[in-house]
């Protein structure tokens, strides 16, 4: 027979194995601690969000008090159901890191295109400095020559004036000097006419009035012209040429004047009778010593070779 309950308000029977629900409960909250910082170490970016339920079993809502009525011995207390683990859920590995964004991207391109367009400007300008410096150095050489030119054009005019000048001085003094030869010459001439005529006067034969007078005879006139033949240069042969020339000489034969009197029709063939006549001086005399001071020849091609 069971013994009788003694009377007075219910009690909640003292949990004797209290200790052992703590310890439960704070190795639950170890474990989950635990998967907690592996997870957030093992993810790269932002860690997912882990929800866990936790049971605390060391609060129990009290029964209502029961009435005082005798009450039957109560029966053991069950041990309560372990409290279970809820397991966290299995991090997923965290998504690569994404590529450059796209902002970043466009900036560098638009840094290298600004940098290749540099570059450029840079080597158009240069090549621009160098077509301008070649134009520059050709407009100079074109500016040099246009100046040497003219210098050489006025070098020229000054020197064609100088020349003329020359020529005038040359042509005035020969013809000074022509006419003072032919001054001295007629100087001694009339000297020379002076003193024959004076040995006239004395009882001469009269050699000057033989050699002042009368036409040229053959025989003095093939020497003469022998001579001149002798000193002749020409060498074209043309029979039709003639010329003629009146030859004024000294008594002693020395020619002193010649006038051409009639050309042949070529310079060339006038020019080498005049050398010719002139490098004969003097010319042959008569046989009897005189000379004619004034003649008229004839000096055909024919004849001159």
């Amino acid at each position: 027979m069971k013994p009788a309950m003694a009377s007075g308000p219910y009690r909640v029977p003292r949990q004797t194995e209290g200790w052992r629900a703590v310890t439960l409960a704070a190795a639950v909250h170890a474990i989950l601690l635990l998967f907690l910082w592996v997870g957030v170490s093992w993810q790269s970016t932002a860690p997912t969000e882990v929800q866990a339920e936790i049971w605390d079993m060391t609060v129990q809502d009290a029964a209502p008090p029961a009435p005082p009525t005798p009450q039957p011995e109560p029966e053991a207390e069950p041990e309560p159901e372990p409290v279970r683990a809820v397991a966290p859920p299995i991090p997923t590995p965290a998504p690569p890191s994404p590529k450059e964004p796209d902002i970043a991207l466009e900036r560098l391109k638009a840094k290298q295109k600004l940098e290749q367009e540099k570059l450029e400007a840079a080597k158009q300008l240069k090549l621009k400095k160098e077509a301008d410096e070649k134009l520059a150095k050709l407009e100079a050489k074109k500016l040099a020559d246009k100046k040497e030119a003219e210098q050489k054009l006025k070098d020229a005019k000054e020197q064609a004036e100088k020349d003329k000048k020359k020529l005038a001085a040359e042509k005035l003094a020969k013809e000074k000097a022509e006419k003072a030869e032919k001054a001295a010459k007629d100087k001694a001439f009339a000297a020379e006419m002076s003193r024959i005529t004076g040995n006239a006067a004395k009882g001469s034969t009269g050699t000057a009035e033989k050699s002042t007078g009368g036409r040229v005879d053959g025989g003095y006139q093939a020497a003469i012209r022998a001579k001149i033949k002798s000193n002749l240069i020409y060498g074209t042969v043309d029979d039709t040429l003639s010329a003629t020339y009146q030859i004024t000489q000294l008594p002693t034969g020395e020619i002193i004047g010649v006038r051409k009197t009639k050309s042949s029709g070529s310079a060339a063939y006038d020019s080498a009778i005049e050398n010719a006549i002139a490098k004969s001086s003097p010319l042959p005399k008569k046989k009897d010593g005189t000379v004619e001071r004034e003649f008229v020849a004839d000096f055909n091609m024919k004849d001159m070779h």
